[in-house]
């Protein structure tokens, strides 16, 4: 072989190997939004959806919303957002919770709804990911039969980190930002699994290294037995009857999760617990077709949009997260966990047990915390970085019902300052 020929061959390799990258960029790169149905005008700040493939054979196409900072994307941190359930789309921490989106509250007349912007949007002060997992929650789908019907808690933890390993890869930018996990309800099982998955991962020197600096739990389920304080919780706050908290300890014995052991009595109770509960659907504003075309939804990977998928089968092969919050505690990783005080689903007083047993010393006890000056709840920090909050009037989910009270506590939190 010539030299001419052997350079020549060199030049056609580079640029076969340069193509081959692009294509691979534009494959996995998402798409900016700049108009949505229901706003006027354009977004006043940078959105884009896309899908990244997960698994072996990338059989998952998970879906995301991110939002870059509207302060300083290049030094704000990055949160990566699981909507709890399991099967609840990231869609409701955008619009209903954490985002900068939110419904405008008027009397629906069939018509698309209207959105307007929320103030207290945690993308004033961070980058935010909202991502839709595990499969077939949301926009996210699988292209295969078999990868559908696999949903657990150690996939999802698996899902979510090779997620993120390659959103980064497709994202640069934001390799050297301060990574925060976070979520709600359900997800307080996954997430300390997908914090510790990180922090084993840099470890080992996996590729792109996360600079993994805590995690944020609203409202999270840890042990499972939480609905056991919801009882309790319900009575002392007078929203049920003293006979029908009498009735529920005697035909219960206390034990109001596990169905196996209730008799007709107790779950005759329990039914009676429930029926107040109630949850705004979105389901007329994502399955409209031009709000899909905005998102860039692909045509055919999904039936009917459903804000949460509890219909599908889920394992849940993670008994709790405990241990996983002990070993994060060791790693000195920091932590904000926080409840609405008027949360019966994961009641404060569950979160404050499964806490108060990590045994961690107190260094700032238990005080009042502010916004405008009026107390906004209670908060206690701990040696292991944990910092736990109450959210004054805050019910399940916290910044859905006190937005403002919720961004003067993550925003303070993540510049690393006192609630």
């Amino acid at each position: 072989m010539t030299k001419f020929s052997s350079t020549y061959g060199k030049i056609l390799l580079s640029v076969f190997l340069l193509l081959s990258n692009i294509s691979f960029q534009v494959a996995t790169c998402g798409s900016i939004v700049k108009f949505l149905p229901g706003f006027q005008g354009p977004l006043p700040f940078v959105l884009e959806t896309g899908y990244v493939g997960v698994g072996e054979k990338e059989d998952v196409q998970v879906f995301y919303y991110f939002i870059e900072s509207e302060k300083n994307p290049k030094d704000d941190p990055l949160i990566l957002w699981l909507t709890g359930g399991p099967g609840c789309s990231a869609l409701s921490g955008l619009m209903l919770e954490i985002g900068p989106l939110e419904f405008k509250k008027e009397e629906y007349n069939g018509s698309l709804p209207n959105l307007i912007l929320k103030p207290h949007s945690w993308t004033k002060v961070s980058s935010i990911i909202f991502v839709d997992l595990p499969v077939s929650t949301g926009f996210t789908y699988a292209t295969t039969e078999e990868s559908g019907a696999k949903r657990s808690d150690w996939i999802l933890v698996h899902q979510t980190y090779q997620f993120l390993r390659k959103w980064l890869v497709d994202h640069p930018k934001f390799q050297s930002n301060e990574v925060y996990i976070a979520g709600d309800s359900y997800s307080g099982i996954p997430i300390p699994v997908v914090v510790q998955e990180i922090a084993q991962g840099n470890e080992k020197g996996v590729q792109p290294w996360i600079n993994l600096q805590g995690y944020i739990l609203g409202n999270g389920v840890t042990t499972r037995k939480e609905r056991n304080y919801a009882i309790p919780f319900a009575h002392g706050m007078g929203l049920i009857s003293d006979e029908l908290y009498e009735s529920l300890q005697k035909n219960c014995n206390g034990d109001y999760v596990n169905a196996e052991t209730r008799n007709v009595l107790c779950s005759k109770d329990i039914n009676s617990f429930s029926e107040s509960y109630s949850y705004f659907l979105m389901g007329f504003w994502a399955n409209d077709d031009n709000v899909r075309k905005a998102l860039h939804i692909r045509k055919g990977s999904i039936g009917k949009w459903h804000r949460c998928t509890y219909n599908i089968r889920h394992n849940a092969d993670i008994p709790n997260s405990y241990d996983y919050h002990v070993n994060l505690s060791r790693k000195g990783i920091r932590s904000l966990i926080y409840n609405g005080d008027h949360d019966m689903t994961v009641p404060f007083l569950a979160t404050q047990a499964w806490i108060r047993s990590l045994n961690y010393s107190i260094v700032d006890d238990w005080r009042q915390w502010y916004t405008d000056d009026q107390v906004a709840g209670y908060t206690r920090t701990y040696s292991n970085q944990m910092t736990f909050a109450t959210v004054k009037g805050g019910g399940h989910t916290a910044p859905e019902f006190r937005p403002k009270e919720c961004f003067d506590m993550f925003s303070r939190w993540i510049s690393k300052r006192a609630l």
